[in-house]
């Protein structure tokens, strides 16, 4: 008698666990083939509810961590990425037609990325803070401050260094994440999530939901706890639900579409540049005299 295989069912990744959806619901992956690939947790808007206050709570433990620590934390999640290479090959070959070679540049360059916010964590305050001039007997410092609970938009192609891309600086500012996976091939996103949870990062600071864009991409905008929103987008019809809904309650957006695709740019990517986005600036004023 042959052997029925168990098509392995995803779950959510939420506040350091893996819950299924509280909705019960399902996507059937597929690949190019039309066989059955996964079972992927369909994640709700209530699911997206949670995932933010999870992230709200885990903000002020996360930020209140020295930067020093933060970059030993995203060198770990590299460390471990590095080490899960043949599974994450595997994930992103899983729905197309992508070759191994391609895939494994794919993952060689998120290793990468998070190895540079690594060490960005504890520079680019020096970077993108100065010391302005003033008249008057006074010192005056801009200095940057996380944003706060970011959401990322995840591109279908790359589906693990578009993300990555998004989820490194913000985690290197500061920010805890909630991840919208890409719809055509989530799994490497879900992989990634099984790096975080074993890469000490604390609970809530990254949370991956799996699901229909167009349930999810109108609740990111409009949830009016979520200060940020980085990603990728489709179509214009994408980005106008992201930027009137984030409109009406006044979130920093920052999207790119298909003509910004260039993820293995290095020059580009590895940048402080790209962490500022998802900073406030807080100015001090010094008496210099005291």
């Amino acid at each position: 008698m042959s052997r029925l295989e168990i098509a392995k069912t995803w779950k959510l990744y939420l506040g350091g666990a893996f819950p299924r959806s509280e909705s019960g619901r399902t996507i059937m992956l597929r690949n190019a083939k039309d066989a059955l690939v996964a079972h992927i947790a369909r994640a709700s808007r209530k699911d997206l509810r949670n995932a933010v206050e999870l992230a709200r709570k885990a903000l002020s433990g996360w930020a209140s961590r020295d930067a020093y620590n933060r970059g030993q934390i995203l060198y770990r999640m590299a460390e471990n990425t590095e080490q899960r290479h043949a599974e994450l090959i595997d994930a992103i070959r899983a729905t197309g037609d992508l070759s191994a070679r391609e895939a494994k540049s794919e993952v060689a360059a998120t290793v990468d990325r998070l190895v540079a916010f690594a060490g960005w964590c504890d520079k680019f305050p020096q970077v993108l803070g100065c010391r302005n001039p003033v008249v008057g007997p006074y010192h005056d410092f801009t200095m940057p401050e996380p944003t706060g609970v970011c959401g990322v938009i995840a591109a279908d192609d790359p589906p693990l260094l578009g993300m990555v891309s998004f989820i490194a600086p913000m985690l290197a500012g500061a920010n805890t994440t909630v991840v919208l996976a890409s719809e055509d091939n989530p799994l490497p996103a879900m992989v990634f999530a099984e790096i975080c949870a074993t890469s000490d990062v604390p609970a809530g600071v990254v949370n991956v939901l799996t699901g229909l864009h167009e349930e999810l991409i109108g609740e990111f905008a409009a949830h009016r706890d979520i200060d940020a929103i980085g990603g990728h987008v489709v179509d214009e019809e994408e980005r106008r639900t992201l930027e009137l809904g984030a409109a009406d309650n006044m979130k920093r957006v920052r999207l790119e579409t298909c003509e910004d695709l260039d993820y293995f740019n290095n020059e580009k990517r590895h940048s402080p540049w790209t962490i500022e986005p998802f900073t406030e600036m807080k100015t001090i004023w010094h008496p210099s005299g005291a």
